[in-house]
């Protein structure tokens, strides 16, 4: 038998700078080694050569997953002008170019004022997303190209400068499955020209900011100062309204009784989705409302959970 101390099991949401260079399934290999953990996951794919936040789902945190996916995310980041590329970044090989118009403070913001909004995004073919359960990455890479169906996207806040003749730095505010190299490709065209993204950072995801992540390559000395920025799962899901019972209904839920649900009052809207608490905030279980109006169990976790105020 093996001397070998194990690690103890987290839970939760790791907030993690991601570096440049390494793919977001890369981060979740570093963090299962460096923790020592089995069961992790991440939120939000981030590209390779891009920084910035991942939220990184640990133990019973991989359950809240799907009530975390829909946030607004936010990105810094440089726009060169007058080169564009297959990938629509830097990464990419270099597919067109063309002159950069005298550069304009007005004509800038008109044409980012027509990016605002409700917005339909054709998906470029340099992405995970599938045809006939082929990623379009790979036809792509075979020189091959699909049709692809515009999806609405919600561009919140978009802003930017030059900081240089051919070069724009920005902040963009945006919704899930937003592609910022489209972006930032569409950009350009509507100033004349043509455009890839030349750096990307980002900040924030839903609640979480990246000032609060640690770096990937820090990960260890953070465990061994008890300094993780690891949110319990209920904590992660406070933007949830929080309902708590006490230990008999909460034990009754833990072992999917739907009856005990019935415990926890009306719900507040047709749609709505809350967190069940025990009675030392410990997250039990996530229900959201039936079309009958009644409450239904969507997750169910450990009692082993970590609580709120073990958070750092």
């Amino acid at each position: 038998m093996s001397g070998r101390k194990l690690a103890p099991e987290l839970h939760g949401l790791l907030l993690v700078d991601k570096p440049e260079g390494l793919t977001s399934a890369a981060v979740v290999a570093r963090v299962k080694r460096a923790l020592g953990q089995r069961k992790v996951g991440h939120l939000g794919t981030l590209d390779p050569f891009a920084t910035g936040l991942l939220p990184v789902c640990i133990g019973e945190g991989t359950k809240i997953a799907p009530f975390l996916a829909d946030d607004v995310k936010r990105y810094v980041g440089d726009i060169v002008l007058g080169v564009a590329t297959d990938t629509l970044d830097r990464t990419g090989t270099v597919v067109e170019e063309a002159p950069v118009p005298p550069w304009s403070t007005e004509r800038l913001a008109g044409a980012l004022a027509r990016f605002r909004g409700d917005v339909l995004q054709t998906p470029p073919m340099y992405s995970a997303l599938k045809r006939g359960g082929v990623p379009l990455y790979r036809l792509a890479r075979e020189g091959q190209s699909v049709e692809r169906e515009p999806r609405a996207v919600r561009i919140t806040a978009f802003e930017a400068a030059w900081v240089g003749n051919d070069r724009l730095r920005f902040a963009v505010t945006c919704s899930r499955g937003t592609y910022v190299r489209v972006l930032a490709e569409d950009l350009g065209r509507a100033l004349g020209t043509c455009a890839h993204l030349s750096s990307l950072r980002r900040t924030v995801c839903g609640a979480f900011a990246v000032s609060s992540a640690v770096r990937l390559y820090d990960l260890e000395a953070a465990a061994a100062e008890d300094r993780l920025p690891l949110l319990s799962p209920s904590v992660a899901l406070g933007a949830l309204r929080a309902v708590t019972v006490d230990e008999r209904t909460s034990l009754s839920i833990r072992r999917g009784q739907q009856w005990a649900l019935e415990r926890l009052g009306p719900p507040q809207a047709s749609s709505e989705t809350v967190r069940v608490a025990d009675p030392d905030g410990g997250l039990i279980a996530v229900v959201t409302v039936t079309a009958g109006g009644t409450w239904q169990l969507a997750r169910v976790f450990a009692a082993d959970t970590p609580q709120p105020e073990h958070v750092h």
